[in-house]
């Protein structure tokens, strides 16, 4: 158990996390990071932080359908493809110990820098909200899900950075509805990850409430941001989030 005083930081922390999350992605480095500092072990902080990113992701859901933002038949058969990869990712994470998955995540983070520096935007354009084009390569982004659940299950952290590219340049999909679709399946398949996990006995259940707290406030802010501001943020954030997030694996793991 942690001392109760601590609690409110990680609170904090969750706040920022949250809304960086929806936002874009990175943000569970936040919570993962404030957790080891406070002193609880990387390989648990890994499990607690998915109680965040369930109660996270429960309000970003509720908050896009209420402002209209829906579609879930694609974003449960997208889920359930990443579910499917996420239990196995999920079990090489509780087996999870030491510093070498910062270099593996820095070098995921490079690889989309890459893709989005000579690909050029390769997002959809701006679309109309009440008149979105419907998602295209819907076989290649179901199967590039269960890719992106077993990282998700795997370390969570900077998943979203795997899931935008998908949805966007792959399926087409505009980016307010990005995250519109990416908050439903981070739901569903941080579900079967977290079942995983506390089976394990992975799980600070009090570090992790706290933590949802936050989170859940950060989602609703973030629900608020990309749908008021729409693409023109959520590239800046995205761009700003992967370069800060190399820069930190890389040179102060």
């Amino acid at each position: 158990m942690m001392d109760l005083w601590l609690l409110p930081f990680l609170s904090l922390a969750g706040i920022a996390a949250g809304w960086l999350n929806v936002m874009a992605g990175g943000g569970s480095m936040i919570s993962v990071l404030t957790m080891v500092f406070l002193g609880i072990p990387g390989p648990l902080a890994n499990g607690t932080f998915r109680v965040a990113i369930v109660v996270q992701n429960i309000t970003a859901v509720t908050s896009f359908r209420r402002r209209g933002f829906s579609d879930f038949r694609l974003s449960f058969s997208l889920a359930m493809a990443a579910s499917a990869g996420a239990i196995g990712g999920a079990m090489i994470g509780v087996n999870l110990s030491g510093p070498w998955f910062n270099r593996v995540l820095g070098a995921v983070m490079i690889l989309v820098l890459i893709l989005m520096a000579t690909g050029g935007n390769g997002q959809a354009s701006a679309q109309d909200d009440d008149q979105p084009s419907p998602a295209r390569n819907l076989v290649a982004g179901h199967l590039l899900m269960i890719v992106a659940g077993i990282w998700g299950g795997f370390i969570q952290i900077g998943v979203g950075f795997l899931l935008m590219p998908i949805l966007s340049r792959v399926m087409g999909i505009d980016l307010v509805r990005v995250n519109m679709h990416k908050v439903f399946i981070v739901l569903v398949y941080t579900c079967s990850a977290l079942a995983v996990f506390a089976s394990q006995s992975q799980v600070l259940w009090s570090a992790g409430l706290a933590l949802a707290l936050g989170h859940a406030v950060g989602a609703w802010l973030g629900v608020r941001s990309s749908v008021l501001v729409g693409d023109v943020l959520i590239k800046r954030v995205f761009m700003l989030a992967i370069i800060a997030l190399v820069i930190k694996l890389i040179f102060f793991s």
